[in-house]
């Protein structure tokens, strides 16, 4: 791009030194920087990657963007001072991409619970569709069905429209992502056209970060709000009306609102539920009349997550008539209530609850399938906010026999994580493990066949964080299975 015609679109701004003609990317991490790109320097949480500005401009970078003068770097690179760095990537990265979220339909799913179930379905469905798509959030990248593992839900502004500029060429017509609540705070989804919003639900969580319920509910919003003014291209707000926060909702957003649930009036609503270990069915109830929708996901929450991403799909013309013949045979959202190895004499389901609303509904959905006891295995995550943690035990002794354990620790020690988990216990039928594997692999141990065994708070996630934030693999599903099988064998 034309480096003139880029400096034209921030009006407030600084500029020194000399500029290259043209650049060809944008990029926030200062490994990537060379010849052909502008580097936008910013203030991170632990790193200040202003220093790095010797560096990017000794590998031959020409052009960077910070909010304060660097001196000693030489005439021959261009400066471009400004109050928000990030900000200002976000909109040099919508015009060197030339606005990728704009070429292909876009859904943006939010809430506490349920962001990765979604925005799967919404994939797998449009897959079943034969309608090529991409998604982007906990579970990584995904193009139709090759997947490239990330490390956050919502990454950085420059990865996130670099993932959506590349299932673009790639040759995807929709595209489903997660927008966490830190991600929307901190700006990272900030140029992205979305036409469908979704909003599952408001429970506490990440207090760490927003401190209020009521300031996490406002980042929520802020995906709601930045649907914008302009009318001339239709977007929705897909809301779920059995929340508290819908009435919020209905204030940040300008654009119209469709409502779907179980028990409040809804536009969209789910009737006649009917449960099993291996699926959910239930007649859908919309303005084109009535719908049996069956699809192979457990759980009266994902009932919710299901009438979330048929809404968010039938808002951008699919009919509902069309979506219920493609639910039956879906995909299981990994590490979402996934069941592993129905042929095993236990029932072995990972899931990634890791809130008192989720465990809870974990719980509910599992209860009714329950043959012989219910083993359940929770985690409290380090540097955290530990308030919710007692409740969280008190909801996991709601099984016959609890295992408390940290999940990604961190710099916390772990025996407090476990101490907290302890303390909202409501029955003495627990034990507490340091080690996360051990604990699962002591669930296996004690079970017998018929019962239930539950690993919560991680679903697939491949690692640990430990202390100095070191990523260790790590692998419920796996540790689980293998002890599984080493007890029971592998052909049941």
């Amino acid at each position: 791009m034309e480096t003139n015609a880029l400096l034209k679109v921030i009006k407030a701004k600084k500029v020194y030194g000399k500029f290259p003609e043209k650049i060809d990317k944008i990029v926030v991490d200062s490994r990537l920087a060379d010849e052909s790109s502008v580097f936008v320097a910013s203030h991170g949480y632990t790193v200040d990657s202003h220093q790095y500005v010797p560096d990017v401009v000794a590998k031959g970078c020409k052009m960077i963007v910070v909010d304060h003068y660097i001196p000693g770097i030489g005439e021959e690179v261009g400066q471009v001072v400004v109050k928000d760095t990030i900000k200002t990537a976000n909109i040099f990265a919508q015009y060197i991409m030339d606005f990728p979220s704009q070429k292909l339909t876009t859904y943006g799913v939010t809430g506490t619970n349920g962001k990765t179930s979604v925005a799967t379905m919404i994939h797998h469905i449009h897959r079943a569709l034969k309608i090529d798509s991409a998604y982007l959030g906990t579970n990584g990248f995904q193009f139709n069905e090759d997947v490239a593992k990330g490390s956050n839900s919502t990454p950085e502004t420059i990865t996130l429209n670099n993932h959506i500029k590349d299932a673009l060429h790639k040759g995807a017509k929709a595209m489903a992502m997660e927008m966490s609540s830190h991600g929307l705070a901190l700006g990272r989804t900030n140029g992205v056209d979305i036409d469908a919003a979704i909003f599952t639900n408001l429970t506490q969580d990440h207090l760490d970060f927003h401190h209020t319920m009521e300031r996490y509910g406002f980042h929520k919003s802020l995906l709601f709000a930045q649907l914008g003014n302009d009318y001339k291209k239709p977007k929705y707000a897909i809301v779920n009306g059995d929340d508290a926060y819908l009435s919020e909702l209905l204030i940040a957003t300008p654009r119209e609102v469709i409502t779907y649930g179980i028990n409040n009036e809804c536009d969209i609503k789910a009737t006649n539920i009917q449960e099993t270990i291996h699926g959910i069915s239930f007649d859908l109830v919309s303005p084109e009349g009535i719908v049996t929708i069956k699809c192979p996901y457990i759980g009266r929450f994902n009932v919710y997550n299901m009438l979330a991403a048929l809404t968010a799909m039938w808002t951008q013309g699919h009919s509902f008539v069309i979506l219920a013949k493609a639910t039956e045979n879906l995909n299981p959202v990994e590490g979402r209530l996934e069941v592993l190895d129905r042929n095993l004499p236990i029932d072995l389901i990972i899931d990634y609850a890791h809130t008192p609303d989720g465990m809870n509904k974990l719980i509910d959905a599992v209860e009714p399938f329950k043959r012989g006891k219910l083993i359940f295995l929770v985690g409290m995550a380090g540097e955290r906010d530990l308030t919710k943690t007692p409740e969280m035990g008190a909801i996991a002794c709601r099984a016959d026999y609890v295992i408390f354990t940290p999940d990604n620790p961190a710099n916390d020690d772990p025996k407090k994580l476990t101490d907290a988990l302890e303390s909202g216990a409501t029955h003495n039928n627990f034990i507490s493990f340091l080690d996360r594997a051990e604990g699962i692999r002591h669930a296996i141990d004690i079970s017998e066949p018929g019962d239930m065994v539950v690993l919560a708070s991680k679903g697939r996630e491949p690692y640990q964080i430990m202390a100095g934030y070191e990523k260790v693999p790590h692998r419920d599903d796996l540790i689980g299975i293998e002890a599984a099988y080493a007890k029971y064998g592998r052909d049941n």
